[in-house]
């Protein structure tokens, strides 16, 4: 049996009102225009939204990095991009990057988490979809699924996870990767992944090397050479049989972390589970928000989805979210609400700075 691809890329072509959320006509253009390639170049689809942002879930056979793959994918983007500008909705087509399609969406602008694999004879997988933040949102949550514990007790329970998981963490300023073996480089790994602007855990793989997450982490910033919006990333797991559960894989989500981006890529905020009907950012452009779906993956095929976040052992989180929103809020234009000057690099900041730099004088000693 060839092994089942799981490809899902996202990418904000329009919204409403401002950078809320997307409109149902795109995401209806991208469900039909996914639905006629099933039994094509793919096996199954699912197509959804997380705030502004249009997230394509496609599974296939054809492998990581497919030309045809992400050429649909981008037909798709063009397509809904069209729509958008003909409602004149909010940010038409701000994540197409390039005028045309070069072999492979990865640095075109949408963001892409892919992974290849053998299904299991039970295959559960989770995907996370967030709005208004970076890549670097999944370290902490990676971290605690495949190496804390306390989060996860099969790391000490069960002998499928005794021996630990590799992370594979990109440096995205120098564009070099690393891998570690935990939890014996958990110290080392840290060092870095606690700097999540930067180190951007990309893959998690079993010691035998067989995949268990990915992550996007394209910087639109980094591409563009401007602000063109926040990244707004997507994470693929799997759980069970040999990995987490998918309740171990869930639970981080129940702590408040704060993460960069919210209120134009400038800020700090808390990032928030929700089911999808409370993922539209409204409170000051955010709070930031994250959305899973699980399904089960047979031969291919999605069976689901199931929103993993709409339950109500969330609650306390998503209140605590809102608290930690009015303390960061009430601090208004300082840090450590506003991001640090070296990450406002790429914000609209520099412009303001351009138009006062000839008012400054030198101080005399």
């Amino acid at each position: 049996m060839p092994k089942t691809t799981i490809s899902v890329i996202k990418a904000d072509v329009g919204s409403f009102p401002g950078h809320s959320r997307t409109h149902p006509k795109l995401i209806e253009k991208a469900a039909q225009m996914l639905k006629a390639e099933r039994g094509k170049l793919l096996i199954d689809s699912f197509v959804t939204h997380c705030g502004d942002d249009l997230e394509l879930i496609m599974t296939h056979n054809r492998g990581v990095d497919n030309k045809e793959i992400h050429k649909l994918a981008w037909n798709v983007f063009l397509e809904c991009t069209k729509i958008a500008k003909d409602l004149k909705l909010y940010g038409a087509g701000q994540d197409l990057l390039a005028d045309a399609f070069a072999g492979n969406i990865r640095g075109m602008g949408p963001g892409v988490a892919e992974m290849e694999f053998d299904e299991r004879s039970s295959d559960p997988v989770l995907i996370f979809m967030a709005d208004k933040t970076e890549p670097g949102a999944w370290n902490f949550y990676l971290y605690k699924i495949f190496a804390d514990p306390f989060n996860t007790p099969g790391l000490i329970i069960d002998p499928a996870l005794h021996d630990g998981f590799v992370f594979e963490v990109h440096d995205l300023v120098k564009k070099r990767k690393v891998r570690f073996s935990c939890p014996k480089e958990i110290y080392s790994m840290l060092a870095y992944i606690g700097a999540p602007s930067r180190y951007v855990i990309k893959h998690v793989y079993k010691k035998d090397g067989v995949i268990a997450a990915a992550t996007s982490t394209q910087r639109l910033n980094m591409i563009a050479g401007r602000y063109v919006g926040k990244d707004d990333p997507v994470m693929i797991v799997r759980a069970q049989c040999g990995f987490p559960s998918m309740g171990e894989v869930i639970e981080p989500f129940t702590t408040p972390v704060l993460v960069a981006g919210w209120m134009r890529g400038s800020h700090h905020g808390p990032f928030m589970p929700v089911g999808l009907c409370d993922a539209n950012c409204t409170r000051f452009d955010g709070p930031p928000r994250v959305i899973c779906f699980g399904f089960q993956v047979s031969n291919g095929a999605l069976i689901g989805p199931a929103d993993m976040f709409d339950d109500p052992g969330f609650d306390r989180v998503r209140v605590r979210c809102n608290e930690l929103a009015d303390t960061l809020r009430a601090q208004g234009p300082f840090e450590p609400h506003r991001l640090s000057l070296e990450e406002m690099e790429y914000t609209t900041l520099p412009l303001v700075e351009k138009a006062l730099e000839k008012r400054w004088e030198d101080i005399a000693e």
